[in-house]
């Protein structure tokens, strides 16, 4: 369970966005408030998404033409250059 938000299921109203610039070297922060991981990522354009979890781990994502516009429910500390491929990526909390 991500221990920033009250449930594992929690789907209650995002707060903030973020437009996301992917960087090797830097976490993503919302708007306002703390840093903390997000609760969801949504990408415009198909490709590879190189994450770092809540958990500090490393994973590569390869989202189809399909899941553009969607909203994918993941807990991300950091969306990486290299390696991301997918474009008008956007975080949410």
């Amino acid at each position: 369970m991500n221990p920033y938000y009250t449930t594992s299921s929690d789907f209650t109203p995002m707060i903030s966005a973020l437009a996301v610039t992917p960087a090797d070297g830097a976490d993503l922060v919302p708007p306002s408030g703390p840093a903390r991981p997000t609760r969801a990522v949504l990408i415009g354009g198909a490709g590879t998404l190189a994450l770092t979890m809540a958990d500090g781990s490393a994973v590569t994502l390869t989202l189809p033409a399909t899941a553009c516009g969607v909203l994918i429910y993941l807990a991300v500390t950091r969306i990486k250059a290299t390696g991301t491929t997918a474009t008008n990526i956007a975080a949410f909390y």
